[in-house]
């Protein structure tokens, strides 16, 4: 008797049910199924390991590559033959972030869950983190330090880790997250573009010790660089240019080379 298959944690389910070509087309469809979209979110659009989406999705790697190879096959079959993508069904049950329904560790959920009491009057800051510092390249942040804070005080802090998220979905994790405010070190045109869609102002080419540089945005001297532009290779920095300060108006400056407000 063949052993039954284990159902695979997926964080959310797809907002999209499926994907139609342009033009002439084959009539057949190819179903990819909810926990084959999840490897591929997984693998190739967050950039993890498959140790790390076999942990993720509570199955082993070798289940993890027997998938991905399944869902990168449909893919190829669906954009090569001009065929329908279906994405729904499969083994699988849906995270909700605690332990009697979810994963209950540090996952979107999970996080959202403590978060989820920001006020209005609330402006939810983040800076990509590590050892305290400001960690200088936004796509490849492991943590996220993130500060609520009221009447220009930090009212609660708390580290958050991005789970692998590359530089794309590092936006989507922070807007889910009801983010305001990103200070960070080095970031490229993509990731600010994202972040500019998401509705979060982008305060950057910032050093130095997170808490710190939250303290000085709040007083309105923070140190930044407006037009921040970073090319990089791999894990190298090939440089950061702009100038720009953060003054008097919390919600947003033009940098250009003086103080806001003055």
């Amino acid at each position: 008797m063949a052993r039954p298959t284990r159902c695979r944690r997926v964080c959310t389910e797809p907002t999209c049910s499926g994907f139609l070509p342009q033009g002439e087309s084959a009539a057949d469809a190819v179903t990819l199924t909810v926990d084959e979209y999840e490897v591929i979110r997984l693998v190739d659009y967050e950039k993890r390991t498959h140790e790390q989406c076999a942990a993720q999705m509570e199955i082993s790697r070798t289940t993890v590559t027997e998938i991905y190879e399944s869902a990168r096959f449909k893919l190829s079959d669906s954009l090569v033959n001009g065929k329908a993508l279906v994405i729904g069904g499969g083994h699988y049950r849906v995270c909700r972030g605690d332990r009697e329904r979810g994963c209950g560790r540090n996952c979107r959920w999970a996080l959202q869950t403590k978060l989820n009491g920001k006020g209005e009057a609330t402006m939810r800051i983040a800076v990509p983190y590590e050892n305290g510092q400001v960690f200088q390249h936004f796509g490849h942040t492991q943590q996220m330090k993130l500060y609520d804070t009221e009447n220009e005080q930090v009212v609660q802090e708390q580290v958050a880790d991005t789970a692998g998220s590359g530089h794309g979905a590092l936006a989507g994790f922070l807007s889910g997250l009801q983010v305001d405010v990103l200070i960070c070190g080095g970031i490229g045109a993509g990731a600010q573009e994202a972040l500019a869609q998401a509705g979060i102002k982008l305060y950057g080419g910032v050093t130095g010790t997170a808490d710190d540089v939250v303290k000085d945005f709040l007083a309105g001297r923070l140190v930044y660089q407006a037009n921040v532009q970073c090319g990089h290779h791999g894990h190298e920095h090939h440089g950061c240019h702009g100038e720009g300060h953060c003054g008097d108006d919390k919600h947003g400056c033009s940098g250009n080379g003086g103080r806001c407000g003055e």
